[in-house]
């Protein structure tokens, strides 16, 4: 079975997967070098297919192809991109207190 596509809507600021009438985001906002992620979310319906991460994924390779920076401030995406390190020289790191969240260490 085919995976359903990713599609940007720029006029929300999303990544959107929609599957059987539901709809998975990933939130973010888009500067001149820099895509922040903002917020995910994944309704019940869809859960536990790995739509979040293919929305991470999404971002990330975007932020490669075209050399933006990520923000992550969802606290998924600061967890997946924690764990794929593949990306880390694609993230901006906050500049003040690091607190504790393992990413930011």
């Amino acid at each position: 079975m085919d995976e359903p596509p990713i599609r940007d809507n720029p006029d929300t600021g999303r990544f959107e997967i929609e599957i059987d009438g539901h709809v998975a985001f990933l939130e973010y906002t888009r500067g001149p070098a820099v895509l922040a992620l903002v917020h995910t979310e994944v309704p019940s319906e869809l859960g536990g297919r790995g739509l979040a991460s293919r929305l991470a994924t999404h971002a990330a390779e975007l932020a490669r192809s075209e050399s933006l920076r990520l923000e992550p401030t969802c606290p998924f995406q600061i967890g997946w991109l924690d764990r794929h390190t593949e990306y880390s020289d694609l993230v901006n790191k906050p500049t003040g207190e690091a607190g504790d969240d393992p990413f930011w260490l």
